[in-house]
């Protein structure tokens, strides 16, 4: 019973590790970004956090790190904007329930996140688009270049693929 005890108690210590790095990594990223003169923003911060979250941790802390993630980020820097925000917020939070779901389907942790990324950025890109017809959003549509999401999705896919295990999700 305090093996229990104990191994809980280290879950919850390398997820409140993990949950405060992702805060402090998203709050400089801004910072860092100029330092090193590449817009880490292209890279995805947000979306590596989460498959980071997904491999390292729980799905319920995966679904509050997609929720809190574009908060900081706000509270931080002011940006994005709000309405930004809430459709990044909404396309990581896609993204962990969707790779829940296609893992029972597809049994293969490469084709469930793969799909599960490009689906949640169809999802984003339409949304996008609308809340730039209704002028809720300023900005173009695709702002990273599509070879560069390419490649960080197969990294990711390929990162889960080797680092997963079931019984985080």
């Amino acid at each position: 019973m305090n093996e229990l005890a104990l191994n809980l108690s280290r879950t919850k210590i390398r997820t409140l590790l993990f949950d405060l790095f992702a805060i402090l990594f998203i709050a400089f990223a801004p910072a860092i970004s100029h330092m090193i003169a590449l817009p880490l923003y292209m890279l995805e911060p947000m979306r590596i956090l989460l498959i980071a979250s997904i491999v390292h941790t729980s799905r319920k802390n995966s679904y509050i790190i997609a929720l809190l993630l574009p908060v900081f980020s706000i509270i931080i820097s002011a940006h994005p904007s709000f309405y930004k925000a809430l459709l990044i917020s909404s396309e990581l939070l896609l993204n962990v329930f969707l790779f829940s779901l296609l893992l029972n389907y597809f049994k293969n942790t490469f084709a469930a996140i793969f799909t599960s990324i490009v689906i949640s950025k169809l999802f984003y890109y339409t949304a996008k688009f609308g809340m730039i017809s209704f002028g809720m959003i300023n900005g173009e549509l695709i702002s990273t270049p599509i070879y560069l999401q390419v490649i960080v999705t197969i990294l990711l896919s390929v990162y889960i693929f080797l680092f997963y295990k079931k019984d985080n999700i």
